[in-house]
């Protein structure tokens, strides 16, 4: 996780990285920091908590002319959020910034505490600065030094470093953490952990790929691979629309994000659906050819797209499907076959433990596709196919848009598979394209429901804990539906299929135990009413979702009806972000950046 920004110009440079810091903040804010070298000497700024307190911090400084800046915002993982162990990290005439996770580092430290180094945090980040320095005592240059030192780290790592010696220098490497390199017509160079940093401040960046490293400075950049052959500088332009990344008016990101689903699925489905079949530019049909199974792999959010998709695709496809999640699969000797297609899912396209799994596949020898929101990102270079989501910038810590947006595009390639596969009637495809059309609909939110939510989020503020419970694609989505509660409101909540709870589940029920019940009209609504009943019996306080009445219901949220439990799984996720978000609001929390989470999970 955390994020990372660089620069290099004459422009103000607090200015260039606290902005490029606060577009990446969703990926850590336990604490935050700024170096900056100018004119022989470093000023540093560090603060623990959300980057306002490190604006408080520099307040008083400003920078004059030509200057090298490197800043950070972190998730922590090795040492508590401290100021010692915030970033960036000093040596004797040196900083960096580093995200990823140092494998070695304890070795490392023990080395170097031998040889007189003194460390002043718990980070496995602070060996890279000493290691540098402990090389270049010996080495013919800096940059030979920062070749050595990166020779002798293990792990993954995006790493910004200065050093005094060359104080117009940024010493930069990627290695399983996002890197990009940007510049501008006024020959500045900045340096950021995602497209979102540099938006607004230069016109073309180079997305860095693994073993990539090198230097930049105010008159060139150099960049080598991991076999130390220099790499011919290929600059793609990059977009100036950052309209997306503001709140335009509402409360939260979270709330915009979830507002705007509406406009994002008619993106996702656009040039997709024809009349009577679907259709991925990005697909050549070959991919399938000799395909027996399908493993999904993902994590968290996506993780209960993938749970989804399960379903969708044996229903409609007919093919053998199982899904994984990558941070078990990474580490179980899995047993892989070549007529498997993997598929990995990420909002970022860079999840570290994702990410793992899919170069496990790779070297396996499987066909790959990736589901993934950003293009250029790590996953999408590296599989062999990739379906972009197009959900935009999704700042909101608590993933809304992005599932959404998920959630379609495998509906759309379970039907896609069900066409080549002679496994759906025709009729049935063109009947569901149909029902894909009235998407942007049906997710629009409806401004009485959002109010009854409001209301009704006062009276789920106490208790022991939630059960959401659902049947068919509705377990994913009670699983979503807890998840998104505990995420952002720190209550305890649990996701079950309804017919377990007979089996363990239920004796935790009572009048202070809220049963959150997804009860669609067009998919096992007998089965799923009878399990609600059960936990009525027992005195469970029950809140129903449903298009229909439910009388031993306690609350009764009214959803639309629909033609299709796919319609009504889409509606009924709009109701559980917006419960969960009204919920958290009652109790003050900080919606769109939830405690000890970060929005891209780059590390193990």
């Amino acid at each position: 996780m955390c994020g990372i920004v660089g620069y290099i110009g004459a422009k103000p440079v607090k200015k260039i990285l606290i902005d490029g810091l606060r577009e990446l903040e969703y990926r850590g804010y336990d604490s935050a920091g700024i170096a900056v070298l100018q004119q022989g000497g470093f000023s540093l700024f560090k603060a623990v908590g959300k980057l306002i307190n490190l604006e408080e911090k520099a307040k008083e400084f400003e920078s004059n002319g030509f200057s090298v800046g490197i800043g950070h915002t972190r998730w922590a993982t090795h040492g508590k959020p401290t100021e010692l162990n915030a970033h960036p990290h000093l040596g004797q005439n040196s900083y960096v910034v580093h995200n990823g996770i140092i494998e070695n580092y304890q070795e490392l430290k023990a080395m170097l505490t031998a040889q007189g180094a003194q460390f002043l945090s718990q980070t496995d980040t602070e060996v890279i600065v000493h290691l540098f320095e402990h090389h270049l005592k010996t080495a013919a240059s800096a940059f030979e030094a920062f070749r050595q030192t990166l020779a002798r780290l293990e792990g993954a790592y995006a790493v910004l470093l200065v050093n005094g010696s060359v104080p117009d220098t940024i010493f930069f490497a990627k290695h399983g953490s996002p890197m990009i390199i940007g510049r501008n017509t006024d020959n500045d160079v900045l340096f950021g952990s995602s497209d979102a940093a540099l938006i607004g401040k230069c016109n073309e960046v180079i997305y860095l790929e693994d073993g990539h490293y090198g230097y930049a400075s105010s008159d060139e950049v150099a960049l080598f691979d991991a076999q130390d052959r220099e790499v011919v500088l290929r600059y793609v332009p990059l977009s100036d629309n950052k309209l997306s990344a503001q709140k335009e008016g509402y409360r939260f990101f979270m709330e915009k994000e979830i507002y705007e689903q509406s406009t994002v699925l008619a993106d996702t489905l656009m040039g997709r659906l024809r009349d009577r079949s679907i259709y991925f530019e990005e697909i050549d049909p070959s991919l399938f050819e000799g395909i027996n199974e399908i493993k999904l792999c993902a994590c968290g959010t996506s993780y209960h797209a993938a749970l989804v998709a399960s379903y969708l695709f044996e229903r409609h496809a007919h093919i053998r499907t199982s899904v994984e999640i990558a941070s078990e699969f990474r580490y179980r000797d899995p047993f892989l076959t070549s007529d498997t297609l993997f598929v990995v899912i990420s909002q970022s396209g860079e999840t570290a433990d994702t990410l793992e799994s899919l170069k496990m596949a790779k070297k396996s020898g499987l066909k790959t596709m990736v589901i993934c929101n950003v293009d250029n990102s790590s996953m999408v270079r590296l599989a062999d196919a990739s379906i972009l989501t197009r959900a935009g910038i999704e700042k909101g810590v608590a993933s809304t848009k992005a599932f959404a947006t998920q959630v379609s595009v495998l509906w759309m390639l379970s039907l896609y598979l069900g066409e080549t596969r002679k496994t759906l009637p025709a009729t049935e495809i063109e009947r569901q394209i149909q029902l894909l059309r009235t998407l942007p609909s049906t997710v629009a939110v409806d401004p009485a429901t959002h109010e009854q939510l409001r209301r009704l989020s006062k009276r789920y503020l106490h208790g022991h804990g939630f059960f959401f419970i659902g049947r068919d694609v509705f377990y994913p989505l009670a699983l979503e539906g807890a998840l998104k509660l505990k995420e952002i409101s720190y209550l305890h909540a649990e996701g079950y299929p309804s017919g377990e709870m007979k089996h363990g589940p239920i004796a935790l029920a009572d009048p202070e135990l809220f049963t959150i019940a997804l009860l669609p009209q067009h998919k096992l609504y007998d089965k799923t009413k009878s399990n609600i009943e059960e936990l009525s019996a027992r005195d469970s306080t029950i809140c129903s979702i449903s298009p229909l009445d439910f009388d031993k219901a306690d609350d009764h949220i009214r959803t639309r009806a629909q033609d299709d439990y796919m319609l009504e799984f889409f509606e009924m996720m709009v109701v559980l972000q917006l419960l969960s978000m009204e919920i958290a609001i009652r109790l003050g929390n900080d919606v769109d950046m939830p405690r000890n989470l970060a929005k891209s999970v780059t590390v193990e």
